[in-house]
């Protein structure tokens, strides 16, 4: 790809609620830098009152856009390097934007966290965006870049000092307090009414390996109920993001030419602590299904500030082996779906833009398309911490 576009980053959505954070994060971040942006959507007024929000410099472009207009969305393609899209759910509007960047060369990273559309998407732009050069990164938000980069940063480092990785790694969130929003809620339900119509829609959202690229590996913990886990002296809650972040690690794993092993189990659990609260606080989680109901937050809803700067999360990540355990810990201290995701994946665009990666064209996952330097950028830039506890 040349570096002779306008752009290294056009923000997709940005009138949207994770969008206005990107927007944010981007004008705090990139001020005093020489990267080129861009804010993009379907409404120019909207977006003309973001940039005065955000007193953006006339530095930073205005692109209207819809989602549905291919010969807009070919003129924001060629115009930039990347493209940030928070437009979702994406199998409702994603199609057009993300054919166009794997045909045209541009990179793209999103928030999707839809299965059976990111199947859909590897099955008919691997191979052109592998030809065009465009690296397509789904998933470069809170699901599902600390589960699969915390998977790859623990198994770096049991390499490092072992000399080969570990086939089991258990993930369990030891904290996560945030809310979620209306555009979740949409991407949940849109996913649950394609299921419904579709029964190889259903199987996608079914396999672990779903993502894998026709791999199929051992059988995986189900993961659908609750349970107390005398190790670590706490009951432990399926975890509602399970779903799509198991199926990215798998696919990591894939990509990464099974770095950890063919036979590779990962399950994820939310600890809920000992005894009758955590029993209760156990079943409570495993039959919540509000997301999904008529109760659900609306598209453009979330968390306000204070939610999001009093938010945190903490995930564990454990491996034995080779007379040892392993534990290490992903985390940040602000709210993971916005005041978190926000700077991921605006770190993620960066990483594209402006880091001198090997990584060649197609479908990727976070891990397999940035790895180290994205963790590095995370540490440095997003208040994102990775440790090794033990081991």
């Amino acid at each position: 790809m040349g570096d002779n576009k306008p752009f290294d980053i056009v923000i997709y959505g940005a009138t949207g609620f994770t969008g206005q954070l990107v927007v944010e994060y981007m004008q705090a971040h990139c001020a005093h830098t020489d990267v080129k942006w861009a804010i993009a959507g379907r409404d120019a007024a909207k977006l003309s009152a973001i940039a005065n929000q955000f007193s953006l410099p006339e530095t930073v472009s205005i692109i209207v856009a819809d989602s549905h207009d291919e010969t807009a969305l070919r003129s924001l393609v060629t115009q930039t390097k990347v493209v940030l899209t928070t437009v979702g759910p994406y199998q409702i509007y994603g199609d057009t934007l993300i054919s166009l960047c794997a045909q045209l060369g541009t990179d793209y990273v999103d928030l999707c966290g839809e299965p059976s559309w990111m199947r859909q998407k590897i099955d008919a732009l691997d191979t052109i965006a592998h030809e065009s050069g465009a690296r397509i990164v789904f998933s470069c938000g809170f699901d599902s870049i600390p589960f699969d980069l915390g998977v790859f940063f623990l198994q770096e480092h049991i390499q490092q000092f072992t000399g080969s990785t570990l086939p089991r790694v258990k993930c369990r969130v030891r904290a996560m307090n945030g809310k979620f929003s209306g555009g979740t809620a949409a991407s949940l339900q849109a996913s649950m009414h394609a299921a419904a119509k579709d029964p190889v829609i259903l199987s996608y959202l079914q396999d672990p390996f779903a993502l894998a690229g026709g791999f199929s590996g051992p059988e995986q913990p189900a993961g659908n109920k609750p349970y107390f886990d005398e190790a670590l002296n706490s009951w432990t809650a399926p975890f509602i993001m399970a779903t799509i972040n198991t199926k990215n690690i798998h696919r990591s794993n894939a990509l990464l030419d099974h770095l950890y092993g063919k036979e590779f189990v990962y399950d994820e659990m939310l600890l809920t602590g000992p005894g009758e609260q955590g029993e209760n606080i156990a079943h409570f989680v495993a039959n919540d299904k509000s997301l999904a109901g008529k109760d659900a937050p609306k598209p453009g809803e979330g968390p306000t500030k204070e939610e999001r700067d009093n938010g945190n999360y903490d995930l564990m990540f454990m491996a034995e082996g080779h007379g040892k355990q392993f534990v290490a810990a992903v985390g940040g201290h602000l709210d993971p779906g916005y005041g978190s995701t926000s700077k991921m994946i605006a770190q993620s665009a960066l990483c594209l833009a402006c880091d001198n990666l090997a990584t060649l064209g197609g479908v990727y996952t976070p891990a397999p398309a940035m790895g180290e330097a994205l963790i590095t950028r995370l540490i440095d830039h997003a208040g994102v911490y990775f440790t090794i506890e033990q081991g």
